[in-house]
């Protein structure tokens, strides 16, 4: 059976960049490696949930590439989990305005599906399940390279 998107990308003008570094650099505190998400082409409220869709551009420089599968470099799960824990946590301090540092607390669900390598854009779709302000928030994930899913995970943060 194929996969279920969060999202239908078709729906969005994915050469936009709604939100750029400084944008998620104002909300989010990661900064140089640490910093996984490149951009946010959408975001916004489907009914009373956000959504969005972020992407980060693996680039053939990064700190992985020589050492996680030399003459192979693959984006690691870990990095791709932490994009969307990125995008997740700028979806929270933006548009439900959380102040204060956000904590990336846990993901579930977590599947692998495909590869990531430098030279190719990941795309990480971001839809909010549930935010009690102050307190928590959870949101289902998915990444796409070259439509294909390569991962899904429900992450969940806290206010810190």
């Amino acid at each position: 059976m194929p996969p279920i998107y969060l999202l239908d990308l078709k729906e969005y003008d994915l050469n936009q960049v709604m939100f750029g570094p400084a944008d998620l650099e104002r909300a989010n505190p990661q900064r140089g490696d640490m910093r996984q998400l490149d951009g946010i082409c959408w975001a916004g409220f489907k009914g009373e949930h956000m959504v969005a869709v972020g992407f980060k551009d693996c680039r053939p420089d990064e700190f992985w590439v020589p050492g996680h599968i030399p003459g192979r470099p693959l984006l690691p799960g870990v990095l791709m989990i932490e994009a969307a824990a990125q995008l997740a946590a700028f979806m929270i301090k933006e548009f439900r305005k959380e102040p204060g540092f956000l904590g990336f607390v846990g993901c579930d669900e977590v599947k692998f599906r495909g590869q990531v390598a430098p030279g190719q854009r990941l795309y990480i779709l971001g839809q909010e399940t549930e935010y009690r302000p102050g307190r928590r928030f959870t949101c289902r994930t998915q990444g796409l390279c070259e439509d294909k899913l390569v991962f899904e995970s429900t992450i969940r943060g806290m206010a810190i």
